[in-house]
């Protein structure tokens, strides 16, 4: 985390752990995401999402505005709601539509929220990056992971 002193997951005191990580995610339910328009603006809303299999997947209306710029440009960073508790993940959504992987997040989904996924749009989110820290001992347990594109 440049500017800050932080050194990286494989150095330093205080470090997060990944299982932590992945606990976050699948506990939270909203989730923060922020895509780019195609005029440069940024967008920025919160959705419904599962953490299935280390990757994170959201459905969303064919002509909202998200996915109207992850049509453009398909970069994306979510976050969770805590400022005390960070999770962020960077990566690249990449639109599902494998019918068996598609009914077994429909399954996980009605879990959580109690309704489908329906015929919506589905992306995944692969991190490629991902922050965490904890307010309270800022910056000694922010941490920073790194992950080789798929």
């Amino acid at each position: 985390m440049p500017g800050y002193g932080v050194l990286d997951a494989a150095h330093g005191a205080g470090l997060l752990h990944w299982k932590r990580i992945r606990e976050q995610m699948t506990r939270a339910r909203n989730y923060w995401v922020a895509t780019t328009r195609a005029d440069g603006r940024p967008h920025c809303v919160p959705v419904w999402g599962i953490w299935f299999e280390e990757i994170f997947y959201f459905a969303t209306g064919a002509t909202s505005q998200k996915a109207r710029n992850l049509a453009a440009n398909p970069a994306i960073a979510v976050h969770l709601e805590s400022g005390d508790e960070v999770t962020i993940l960077e990566g690249v959504a990449e639109s599902i539509t494998d019918a068996d992987l598609r009914m077994r997040l429909d399954h996980a989904y009605y879990a959580k929220y109690h309704t489908h996924l329906d015929d919506n749009p589905v992306f995944a989110v692969r991190p490629r990056v991902a922050f965490a820290w904890q307010e309270h001992d800022f910056p000694g347990s922010a941490t920073r992971w790194k992950f080789q594109s798929p």
